[in-house]
Parts: structure tokens; C-alpha cells; sequence
């Protein structure tokens, strides 16, 4: 008749009486103590942000759900130390998970009725002293260019893989506004990066037939010499070793190869979300990705 948690009104009580209820249990608040549903909601207010909207839930949780297409970015060590600090939980998305408008991406649970008010300041604290730890990066109109490539035919790589590029890039909500295809040759790869360049794309994408083995085969030197300079080559993601990133400015760069040849998860799942939410992703953050890296 009632969850558990709610707060037992005059009218309630005449509600139990009726239903022949004669004692239940309950809970009083002590001084230095702050409701479950309070507790939550301040804690979620502080460790969230970006498109993100707050929603109390029954039994003393509050949930977070995205306002718009984002990806989620993560502190770990953080949320570990907050996981450890009071008598509230959190529980989010995989850091650059990709979340669709109206999804839940994190939920704050705290323990029956009540949490003690300094382990919710500790809380608060370590939210606030650099910032929240959870933040919903919106993915708004990205711009993505796409350079097909083939050592044979210019257009071999593009009838190979532009179906599964297009289901790809529909499952993060967007498609490739820039196309070319190229013959595989440092000059030719070089020529069509600057052409799909000075678009000003949020991200061009490399795909080849041919699996290059580093920044030194042809996709490398053509991506130096159309003015990239490199953030990280090999990812510790299966499949996707061979992942080669670089920079134009603040557009990236990304040659997957073998991973355009097929939609299941593989680096791109990992990587795409935070790129085309604008976000720099360093090679720091890309050898980060082993920790559940193993996709297949």
C-alpha cells in the first residue's frame, strides 16, 4: 500500500486503520540525519552535468537520464572514492559510452531512510573539489568525413564497406556528410585528406582494405603529410589493435583497419562516441581502453 521510504501522512494513518492495520514499522529522522530521497538528489545534482536531467525514483534513488544525444565521460578514480565514503551509491555508464536522448546513464542510491549529513558532505566535497565526476557530453550535428582507400581501385574500399560504415555511424545517430575514395598511394591519400581537411569536419575516417602497420605505411605518411600530427598508434582493444590517431588541429584523424569490415563492436564502438562529441581523446585515455577492451 505504501513503498518503502514514504513519508506516513495524518491521512495514512487513517488509510491503515481502515485496512486494519493496528502497528507498523517506522523510521524517525535523528538530528544529523537527511532523508533518503534528499540525500540522493543533492548527491546527483553535484556529480552530474552537461545534458542531463535528475529524476527522483522510489526507495531513495535518483536517476540521471540524458536530455540529448551525448557520450558519457567518466571519472573513475573518483567515483570509486565516492563509492567507498558514505552510505549513497553510484552507478553510471562505461566512461565514452555513446547514450541516446531519454536514456538513464547513471543512477544515485542511498541506504534505507536515511544518510548521516557528514558522510553527505563528504560526498558533496569530493564532487566539488575538482568538478563533477560524471558529465554528459552532447553530440550535436557532428560532421563526419569519410576517405575510402584501396591499394588496386579507388572505389573497391568504398563497395566493400559503405553499407556497413552507414549502419555504424546510424547506431550513434549520424552519417558521413563528406565521401571520397582514393587509390591507395601516399600522394592520392595525401591530396584527398587535405580536400576533406579544409571542410572542417568534426572527424574524417580512413577506411582501407589493407591493414597498415603504423604511422610509417601509406595511410601514416599520407596522414603526416596532409598535416596530422599523431596521438596514439595501437589501442589495446580486440579487435582494433591497429588503431592510428591523429590530429589536424582539433579535427581527428582515425584509421581503424578491419574495422569497417563488419558492425560488431570493436574500437570504433569505444573511440567514435567522445570524437564526435568534440571531446580530444588522448593517447593516454586510448591505452586506458584495455580495461575491458576484450570485445570479441
Amino acid at each position: 500500500m505504501l513503498a518503502k521510504g514514504h513519508m506516513i501522512s495524518d491521512d495514512d494513518a487513517r488509510m491503515l486503520e481502515t485496512e486494519g492495520m493496528r502497528e507498523v514499522w517506522v523510521s524517525e529522522l535523528e538530528e544529523g540525519e537527511v532523508g533518503e530521497d534528499e540525500a540522493v538528489m543533492q548527491v546527483a545534482s553535484e556529480v552530474g552535468c552537461g545534458s542531463l536531467e535528475i529524476r527522483l525514483a522510489a526507495g531513495g534513488r535518483a536517476n540521471l537520464f540524458a536530455t540529448e544525444p551525448c557520450c558519457l565521460l567518466v571519472d573513475d578514480g573518483r567515483l570509486k572514492q565516492i563509492n567507498c565514503t558514505a552510505n549513497v551509491v553510484i552507478a553510471t555508464m562505461v566512461n565514452f559510452a555513446y547514450a541516446r536522448s531519454g536514456q538513464r546513464v547513471a543512477t544515485a542510491k542511498s541506504t534505507p531512510f536515511a544518510v548521516a549529513n557528514a558522510q553527505l558532505e563528504a560526498v558533496i566535497s569530493i564532487a566539488k573539489e575538482r568538478g563533477p565526476i560524471l558529465q554528459a557530453r552532447p553530440i550535436r550535428s557532428p560532421s563526419l568525413a569519410v576517405l575510402y582507400t584501396d591499394p588496386g581501385s579507388a572505389e573497391r574500399a568504398r563497395q566493400l564497406f559503405e553499407s556497413i560504415m552507414r549502419q555504424r555511424l546510424e547506431r550513434l545517430g549520424t552519417s558521413a556528410a563528406l565521401v571520397l575514395a582514393s587509390l591507395e598511394e601516399e600522394g592520392a591519400v595525401a591530396k584527398s585528406l587535405q580536400h576533406l581537411l579544409r571542410a572542417k569536419p568534426t572527424a574524417v575516417l580512413i577506411a582501407s582494405t589493407t591493414a597498415p602497420a603504423g604511422p610509417d605505411d601509406v595511410v601514416g605518411r599520407a596522414m603526416l603529410r596532409a598535416g596530422c600530427q599523431f596521438e596514439r598508434f595501437l589501442a589495446p582493444v580486440e579487435p582494433g589493435n591497429l588503431l592510428l590517431l591523429g590530429y589536424k588541429g582539433e579535427i581527428a584523424v582515425l584509421s581503424a583497419p578491419g574495422c569497417f569490415r563488419s558492425t560488431k563492436p570493436n574500437v570504433l564502438d569505444l573511440a567514435l562516441p567522445p570524437i564526435l562529441a568534440r571531446y580530444r581523446l588522448s593517447g593516454w585515455e586510448i591505452a586506458g581502453l584495455g580495461h575491458g577492451g576484450l570485445l570479441a
